[in-house]
């Protein structure tokens, strides 16, 4: 996506919730380079340990204190990553994953509902149970197994029903650095490895995987113009969660005896797995007439091919440095300056 540029002009002040999360950490770090001063991320009152200049604690839930936010900073764009996608803790309580998914949401749509506020927000492609073959578009209906998943259509839905002008994406799994260094699917996965413990992952869950560097851009697109309606934002590498686990394996240089791979029902009832998932983007890529990502990861070498492939050590030297420059950063964006690009 070198040389593509907004559609137009990202109304400022913006604000990101989420930012505990992959997208949203990545978003505000992105945004804060580029318009110093002029962002702002929320985190849960709780979260202590997330502190960065530009990020303030405000439980999204608490209507009172996030309109005095908006009193305060006047913004004029809403970009929003929040939601809980522990699936198991969602599983275990149902209150928790409403009060963080939709609550917040519904908070954020009453104040802004009657302004000019651009909003831009985050679903996930677990609104789906997953089918043979993947291909998901975005009129097909959704039937989530998952709390976490069912949580986030009743957000699609209340944006659908009270601010027809927001503009929501579904992404898939945000590939980048998480702040506390075991969240989101890299980080989790290369924790386990790193301290010589096992991780097992499933065969038959396919995701649509992204670099954040073009999750970024993205964003910043869509804040920028007037598209409204729903979208999907996956990448164009079909990968299963056991794929994505081998590369970080190999790429890391991690013992290949730590990854176990298992068909997804072998698991466990709790937190019930998804399918293959794999979204069809197209139309968001027709929208914005150009191609939204490249594929990740972006080196076709590093794709797994077959079922031991991770155990086969090639010339790329597998290292945690390696796995930085090449897994948690598109490298067509070598340096900062390109990935701001």
């Amino acid at each position: 996506m070198p040389g593509v540029t907004p559609i137009g002009e990202v109304p400022l002040p913006l604000l990101i919730t989420g930012v505990a999360g992959v997208a949203g950490y990545n978003a505000f770090d992105y945004f804060s380079q580029r318009y110093p001063g002029r962002v702002v991320g929320i985190r849960q009152s709780d979260n202590w340990k997330l502190s960065a200049p530009g990020i303030v604690a405000c439980d999204a839930e608490d209507r009172g204190e996030l309109s005095r936010l908006f009193d305060h900073w006047q913004f004029g764009s809403v970009l929003d990553c929040a939601g809980n996608c522990a699936l198991r803790a969602c599983e275990l309580d149902t209150r928790l994953a409403w009060r963080t998914n939709v609550e917040g949401l519904i908070n954020l749509t009453s104040i802004i509902a009657e302004s000019d506020v651009r909003l831009v927000h985050a679903s996930i492609d677990l609104v789906f149970a997953g089918r043979d073959g993947g291909s998901y578009v975005e009129g097909d209906p959704t039937d989530p197994v998952t709390v976490y998943g069912k949580t986030m259509v009743a957000a699609e839905r209340l944006l659908f029903d009270w601010l027809p002008n927001s503009c929501t994406v579904r992404i898939s799994l945000p590939m980048g650095v998480s702040f506390n260094g075991h969240a989101g699917a890299i980080d989790w996965i290369q924790s386990r490895f790193k301290k010589g413990r096992p991780a097992t992952l499933y065969f038959d869950e396919v995701r649509t995987p992204t670099y954040t560097d073009c999750l970024n851009r993205l964003f910043e697109r869509l804040l920028a113009s007037d598209l409204t309606g729903l979208f999907h934002a996956g990448g164009p590498r079909r990968l299963s969660l056991y794929e994505i686990a081998q590369i970080v394996n190999r790429v890391g240089g991690y013992d290949p005896a730590l990854l176990i791979g298992c068909l997804r029902h072998a698991a466990g009832p709790i937190p019930p797995r998804a399918g293959n998932v794999a979204m069809d983007s197209s139309k968001l890529t027709t929208a914005l007439g150009c191609e939204l990502f490249n594929p990740w990861p972006y080196d076709e070498a590093l794709v797994p091919t077959h079922v031991d492939w991770h155990r086969e050590r090639g010339p790329e030297r597998g290292s945690p440095q390696l796995l930085r420059d090449v897994l948690y950063h598109n490298p067509r964006y070598a340096t900062a300056e390109q990935r701001l690009a």
